[in-house]
C-alpha cells in the first residue's frame, strides 16, 4: 500500500514531467506490465475527474497501466454511483489518495452558469441532473461582483465545484469517513490548466509535501 503522501508526490512529479514535455519511461505501456496486471491491480491513487477529452488522468499525471483508478464524469460531479466507485477502490485495493480533478473553462460549469442566468428548460432530464449537481457550488457566485467579470466568475465556479465534490467525498460516505479517520485516506482537490498543462493542488493538500 502506497501512503497518501507518497502517492501525492508521484502525481505532482508526474504532472511536472508532463507539463515540461518530459514524460517518464514508466508511462509507456509495455507487454510485461500488461501481463503482470492480469490477475490483480494495486492503483496508488484514485482520480475522480471530468470527462473532457483534453484531461485524461493517466496522461496529465504521466502514469502508466495499473497506476490509477480513474472515474470520469462531466463536471467531476459526485453522485451515489461515483461515491460507490471511490469506496470500492479505497476499500478493495487499499488506495489512500483520492484526487478530485477539475479543469479550467469546464463546459459543465459554463452550461450551469448559462442555465442559471437564462433558464431554457430544453436540456434532457439527464443533462439537467448534472446541472443540478453543480448548481449549489456556483449559484451564490452570481450574487457577488464576480457576475460582472465572466472569466473570473467561471474560474471561481470551477474551484467551488471541485471543493464541493471533494467535501462530499470526505463527509458524504460513512465508509470514506472511517478510512479518513482510521487509515490515512486523503481527499485532495486539484485543477488542471488547459492553457499550461499544470495541475494545481489547492484543497486538502497533505501537510509536509
Amino acid at each position: 500500500m502506497v501512503p497518501a503522501h507518497e502517492a501525492f508526490r508521484r502525481l505532482r512529479d508526474g504532472n511536472r514531467r508532463f507539463a515540461a514535455s518530459a514524460r517518464g519511461a514508466g508511462s509507456i505501456v509495455m507487454q510485461a506490465r500488461r501481463i503482470e496486471l492480469r490477475q490483480s491491480q494495486e492503483p496508488f491513487a484514485i482520480v475522480l475527474g471530468c470527462s473532457d477529452s483534453r484531461v485524461p488522468a493517466e496522461i496529465v499525471f504521466d502514469q502508466g497501466l495499473g497506476d490509477l483508478f480513474v472515474i470520469r464524469v462531466a463536471g467531476n460531479i459526485v453522485a451515489p454511483s461515483l461515491v460507490g466507485s471511490v469506496e470500492f477502490a479505497a476499500a478493495r485495493f487499499g488506495t489512500r489518495l483520492v484526487v478530485v480533478l477539475g479543469h479550467s473553462r469546464c463546459g459543465a460549469i459554463l452550461a450551469t452558469l448559462e442555465e442559471l442566468r437564462e433558464p431554457t428548460g430544453s436540456a434532457s432530464r439527464n443533462l439537467r441532473a448534472i446541472v443540478e449537481r453543480v448548481r449549489p457550488s456556483v449559484e451564490a457566485l452570481l450574487e457577488t461582483d464576480l457576475r460582472h467579470d465572466p472569466d473570473a466568475l467561471v474560474a471561481a465556479a470551477v474551484r467551488g465545484n471541485i471543493r464541493a465534490s471533494a467535501d462530499h467525498l470526505r463527509h458524504g460516505s460513512r465508509l470514506l469517513e472511517e478510512l479518513i479517520e482510521r487509515d490515512g485516506l486523503v481527499v485532495v482537490g486539484a485543477e488542471y490548466s488547459l492553457e499550461t498543462g499544470v495541475i494545481e493542488f489547492f484543497d486538502g493538500v497533505p501537510d509536509g509535501v
